[in-house]
């Protein structure tokens, strides 16, 4: 996960900005709107089919790490842009019009105004989304069982939900044991990460307000 936040975040943010702050309205935004729309409601196993041709085959990463992360970071980028994008409209114009006013040039009125940090919500709750994804990484070949920790980006790799899918399957208790204790695990994290972008929303909400 940390992988797929490296690969998605940056080029995500990137491109909304992009799209937020400089692209001119036209046919060609417009077209690529409307395809991250698309892209966004796109079942996750096209994304593995997709990351399974472009990354282990026309790539030759095989069925690694990096092939998995990269996969997720697909995933995750029309969700980023998305969700960025709503973060940046929230940003009054009068905020970037006295940044500019003060001297400030294009580039630093979105680095220190409009990007930090209303934009983190969004973030946090695409990511959310990816620990529990598994459609695809079984598509490119994620293992369903591992006995070891990958040592470089090129090992082969496995990923919790589908390790807890491995234990209910066996027929062994204490491997359900196991099962329901990594379950818990999965929704504390999935709680945790939800629960702090809503308390992070509200904490900004309040100093948005308290700045008025």
């Amino acid at each position: 996960m940390v992988l797929t936040f490296v690969l998605a975040v940056p080029v995500g943010i990137s491109a909304a900005v992009y799209l937020e702050e400089y692209a001119k309205p036209g046919k060609l935004v417009s077209i690529i709107e409307v395809n991250i729309a698309n892209l966004a409601g796109v079942p996750s196993i096209i994304y593995g089919l997709l990351g399974l041709e472009l990354f282990v085959r026309t790539l030759s990463l095989g069925r690694s790490l990096l092939a998995g992360a990269a996969t997720l970071a697909l995933l995750l980028l029309p969700l980023i842009i998305i969700t960025s994008r709503e973060a940046l409209r929230t940003v009054p114009r009068e905020w970037r019009d006295a940044s500019k006013a003060l001297g400030a040039t294009e580039w630093q009125t979105i680095w220190r105004v409009v990007l930090p940090p209303n934009i983190l919500t969004g973030v946090i709750l695409s990511v959310a989304r990816a620990i529990g994804e598994t459609a695809p990484l079984i598509t490119i070949g994620a293992l369903t069982y591992v006995a070891f920790l990958p040592d470089s980006l090129n090992r082969p790799f496995s990923a919790f939900p589908i390790q807890i899918f491995n234990w209910v399957s066996r027929p062994q208790r204490d491997f359900h044991e196991n099962a329901a204790a990594g379950i818990v695990v999965l929704l504390v994290v999935l709680m945790v990460l939800n629960g702090g972008a809503i308390l992070l929303r509200a904490r900004l909400q309040r100093a948005r307000e308290a700045g008025r």
